[in-house]
């Protein structure tokens, strides 16, 4: 049994910041991939950011410049760094890692508005 709890969501003005983390814990042998993925209303789930084992980062054209992933790997825990906001990134946050199958956190709520 693994389980991911993520912390850090909320509501923010445009223009401020916010930082999600995603402790993984229970039955991994090792993670390889970890990632945040969203979803805001009425659209599909998208991929916001991916780090994978070796330390690569991968970003979603939209959130290039503004976002930060990063792991910890002692802690089994990725963060999201997200900064500049903008309404459009109102969504809920899911963390995503793949040790070595697929798991999901439960989602995070960000909401930004003025």
């Amino acid at each position: 049994q693994v389980q991911l709890v993520e912390s850090g969501g909320g509501s923010v003005q445009p223009g401020g910041s916010l930082r999600l983390s995603c402790a993984a814990s229970g039955n991994i042998s090792s993670i390889n991939t970890m990632a945040w993925y969203r979803q805001a209303p009425g659209k599909e789930r998208e991929m916001v950011a991916i780090i994978r084992s070796g330390g690569s980062t991968t970003y979603a054209d939209s959130v290039k410049g503004r976002f930060a992933i990063s792991r910890d790997n002692a802690r089994n825990t990725v963060y999201l760094q997200m900064n500049s906001l903008k309404s459009e990134d109102t969504a809920v946050y899911y963390c995503f890692i793949r040790a070595p199958f697929a798991y999901w956190g439960q989602g995070t709520q960000v909401t930004v508005s003025s």
